[in-house]
């Protein structure tokens, strides 16, 4: 059923990328026949897709304006355009947007490294990722009035970054990620001092949220082999996590949620805790979720106005929602049929957003697709 399921997404993936490609189409009885018994590639992206994807991150990361600064002037000497800020990641609106913007790129080349967009790709990433530019990156945060300097957002797309660089055979590759180690660096020690010192976790559905900022980094620790990191990270999950119950998911969604703040906890939880132990929490956690409730979890939230750039975070939304529910979903035994809920979830999350990634809206375009790639490339 769970394979079954995850076909269907990448359908509708397809269904909906007319929107790249002009008027839509009708889809017969005789392609989607011929879709359903073509199983063999219906579980990773295409080539198609991922040469789509990598065209909005292509239009972005090199467009500085519009821009939204997150930027503590310490003085008049700082007052400068992003990219005299921030030479690497100037592009795609705001500096964490830029950051995953690179990450998928770097993910669509590594999978799929004859794209048409390869060697544009490259120049890309080679111009930004630079040793000079990341030396400009440590030292912008390294000034006064720069702790909470994208917090914790921006720091775990980082290092979802530095970690999908990390050991990659390639060789650009391999400088790229030496570039970047400095900055990882950095963003690891402000991991270290800050989260000893957060008494109480952030649950809202934005940025700050503590459950996702940790399960990037703890992705990130566990496949680099940073103890001291992996351990911080997994002593807080527990103190922060372990104790919750009766998560009030029908107060979901708010109305600039990218993050549900009840299924990205899980997320984090089902990396932390064995499938036993897992079992049990998740479904003291949720206890309603088995016989379907609350609706406002399950159903895709509606976005009323792409144009608008909080409201189209509810995009975002239905694509984190989408990959919070299949991790969870693996992680449970195979008989909970908590499995059959949370994936047929899933896909019409995914369903309502895929067809909308490239809206021609700015606002939604400079970021969802990492999203997106995010989804659909964790999908086994």
């Amino acid at each position: 059923m769970l394979r079954y399921i995850q076909y269907w997404i990448l359908i509708f993936l397809i269904m909906g990328f007319f929107s790249f490609c002009g008027e839509p189409q009708d889809q017969s009885k005789e392609s989607r026949s011929r879709l359903e018994s073509d199983k063999a590639d219906v579980f990773r992206l295409d080539a198609e897709s991922a040469s789509h994807f990598a065209k909005l991150a292509l239009k972005c990361v090199k467009k500085e304006y519009p821009n939204k600064l997150d930027h503590v002037m310490n003085d008049e000497s700082e007052v400068k355009n992003p990219a005299s800020l921030h030479p690497a990641f100037y592009g795609c609106f705001d500096w964490h947007s830029s950051v995953h913007g690179h990450w998928m790129l770097v993910r669509l080349l590594k999978m799929y490294p004859d794209l048409p967009e390869s060697e544009e790709i490259r120049s890309a990433l080679d111009n930004n990722l630079s040793a000079s530019n990341m030396e400009a990156e440590v030292a912008y945060l390294h000034q006064p009035s720069r702790k909470s300097f994208e917090r914790t957002y921006g720091w775990a797309w980082l290092l979802k970054l530095a970690e999908e660089l990390h050991g990659w055979k390639d060789e650009q590759g391999k400088q790229w990620s030496k570039n970047l180690q400095p900055l990882a660096e950095a963003i690891i020690q402000r991991y270290l001092d800050f989260l000893p010192k957060q008494t109480y976790p952030i649950r809202r559905g934005v940025h700050p949220n503590t459950a996702f900022g940790i399960a990037f980094a703890l992705d990130y620790a566990r496949a680099v082999g940073s103890k001291e990191l992996e351990d911080l990270l997994i002593e807080r999950s527990h103190t922060y996590f372990a104790g919750d119950s009766d998560c009030p998911a029908d107060w979901e969604p708010d109305g600039d949620d990218f993050f549900s703040r009840c299924l990205m906890e899980a997320e984090l939880m089902r990396r932390v805790l064995n499938t036993t132990e897992f079992k049990e929490w998740f479904h003291r956690f949720l206890p309603s979720l088995v016989e379907g409730e609350p609706k406002s979890l399950l159903e895709p939230a509606e976005i009323s106005d792409r144009n608008d750039p909080k409201i189209v975070h509810l995009d975002g939304l239905n694509l984190s929602r989408a990959w919070c529910m299949n991790g969870i979903a693996r992680a449970l035994p195979e008989d909970d049929p908590t499995r059959t809920v949370l994936t047929e979830s899933a896909v019409r999350h995914a369903n309502a957003t895929l067809p909308h990634i490239a809206s021609g809206s700015y606002e939604g375009e400079h970021w969802l697709a990492s999203f997106a790639v995010y989804m659909l490339s964790m999908i086994d």
